[in-house]
């Protein structure tokens, strides 16, 4: 009878947490059994397992009977991340390769039926893992070449050298299982010599995005996305169809500066965790934009076991729904929380799962079914109660916590062609980044984010503005978050002015960013 003992890691939300994969060999009748709370796809890797082995020229023992445990048994487990963990026990247990240097490495890999290596959903997430619970001094990580990319460019490694250093974490990369097998057969050469280091390709080059520039006319809704993406802002664009909402959305990320090297860490762990982390968009803000039929696990996420949804996978990024009002009602409440606290938390019978959700949303839709309510080029077909109903689609508390709403209104072709070419994504950007900087350097958040102590400190009226102000909250019956969320807007367009104080002249800007639908 022999033992053999893997490390590998599950996935738990943005949790990579440590497997030990025991491998035991024993006479009896021959069999391959999984214990652990193994899914369905870690169950069919008996026969992958078997396949890759013997279409690589190694023994599957098949005249033992192999019993294969996933600890801790009470963490489900599921994918294929542990072929190659399960492959490579059954190996040291059989003795065709050395069981002591297995204790130096952390495995994950799906294998294909030839033995080929292929990648595996949150790589990122394993690697920060095995970095923040210490064992990265002593263990590496050991992923296919396509995952051990992933990693080590997410971990900001780049460079022409073929290393992967982070804090003393070692990533290595691997095609196939014979690679990984002659790293660890008995001998004079160490595994760290036989498997290449995993490194960061070189920083792809920005090709420029689409430009506000290719917006004619439609000042008012430049203004308002200028001062949502200063402060944070979600924002709702109501116009007829063919006005450009959907093309201003598109261009808004262009005028979001740069992530921080952290921002683009969480980006990309929450985009690994669904395969969708590219290495190609690196550092660069997430563009989500689900079509109106999307249902409310789609949205806010969900599932078994549960995985991030649209909102998290916009993180630190934008979040586009265009036809906003067409969204499942459920989809839309599934907002509300996310919206204020930046986060989603997935409560099910057997799990619970968080994950970050600090997107920023922008918003489209018409002001009524036929979509021109409003609009001086074509007459509005639908009635009053149509209309009523149509907007009330969207409720009350929901646009209530929808900083800006601006309208976009129709423009005729002739006007269109004869207005002047409007500032470019470049000129606007830069206006919203010293803004930003601004906000950083008094408060260390960006002015969305304001609560408390912080938003009575630095967005404090004198009495004049106050006074302002709290005419304007009795007269459109703000609740208590719409008077505050009108400070935060006010304080980013002061920002966008250069002024420290707050005045009458910001309060007035960021009273117009919300007259465009009533709260009810």
């Amino acid at each position: 009878m022999s033992l053999a003992v893997v490390h590998s890691r599950a996935l738990d939300a943005l949790q990579a947490p440590e497997v030990t994969v025991e491998v035991h060999l024993a006479n009896g009748l021959p069999s391959v059994t999984l214990v652990g709370l193994a899914d369905t796809e870690v169950k069919e890797a008996r026969e992958r397992v078997r396949a890759a082995l013997q279409n690589s020229g190694l023994e599957f023992p098949n005249n033992k009977r192999i019993t294969v445990n996933l600890a801790p048994a009470d963490l489900p487990k599921e994918s294929g991340r542990f072929d190659l963990p399960i492959a490579l026990g059954i190996l040291a247990a059989s003795g065709q390769i050395d069981a002591a240097r297995l204790a130096q490495y952390e495995f994950a890999g799906e294998l294909s039926l030839s033995g080929e290596l292929r990648p595996v959903r949150g790589a990122l997430a394993m690697a920060l893992a095995l970095h923040r619970s210490g064992a990265g001094s002593g263990r590496a990580l050991v992923l296919p070449h396509a995952s051990a990319q992933e990693a080590a460019l997410a971990c900001g490694m780049a460079g022409d050298m073929s290393s992967a250093m982070t804090g003393g974490l070692r990533i290595h990369g691997a095609a196939h299982l014979l690679d990984v097998v002659r790293a660890l057969l008995p001998g004079d050469v160490e595994p760290a010599d036989a498997l290449p280091l995993a490194h960061a390709a070189p920083s792809p080059v920005r090709e420029p995005g689409a430009d506000l520039r290719d917006v004619k006319g439609q000042a008012a809704a430049k203004r308002a996305l200028e001062i949502a993406a200063t402060g944070g802002h979600s924002a709702l664009m109501v116009g007829p169809p063919g006005t450009g909402k959907s093309m201003l959305a598109q261009r808004f990320a262009g005028l979001l500066p740069a992530l921080t090297h952290d921002e683009a860490l969480e980006s990309a762990a929450v985009l690994s965790l669904t395969g969708a982390f590219s290495a190609d968009r690196w550092a660069q803000r997430a563009f989500r934009s689900p079509h109106h039929t999307a249902s409310p696990v789609a949205l806010v996420g969900g599932g078994s076991p549960p995985r991030p949804g649209e909102i998290s996978l916009s993180h630190h990024g934008v979040l586009f729904l265009d036809e906003l009002p067409e969204f499942p009602r459920a989809a839309l409440e599934g907002l509300r929380e996310p919206l204020e606290t930046g986060r989603i938390v997935i409560s099910r019978a057997a799990r619970q799962a968080e994950f970050p959700a600090r997107f920023q949303l922008i918003a489209a839709m018409n002001p009524c079914p036929c979509g021109h309510q409003g609009s001086p080029l074509r007459a509005c077909r639908c009635t009053p109660d149509v209309v009523a109903r149509y907007q009330g689609r969207i409720s009350g508390p929901l646009l209530d916590r929808i900083d800006v709403q601006v309208e976009v209104p129709a423009v005729p072709a002739a006007a269109l062609a004869a207005a002047p070419d409007g500032e470019a994504t470049e000129v606007i950007a830069a206006r919203v980044s010293r803004a930003r900087d601004r906000a950083m350097q008094r408060q260390g958040c960006a002015n969305a984010a304001l609560t408390g102590d912080a938003l009575d400190r630095h967005c404090a009226l004198d009495a004049a503005a106050s006074k302002f102000l709290q005419a304007a909250a009795a007269r459109l019956g703000w609740s208590a978050r719409s008077f505050h969320r009108v400070l935060r807007v006010a304080r980013s367009v002061a920002d966008l002015a250069g002024s420290g104080p707050i005045t009458v002249a910001h309060l007035a800007e960021a009273i117009q960013c919300r007259r465009v639908l009533s709260v009810g």
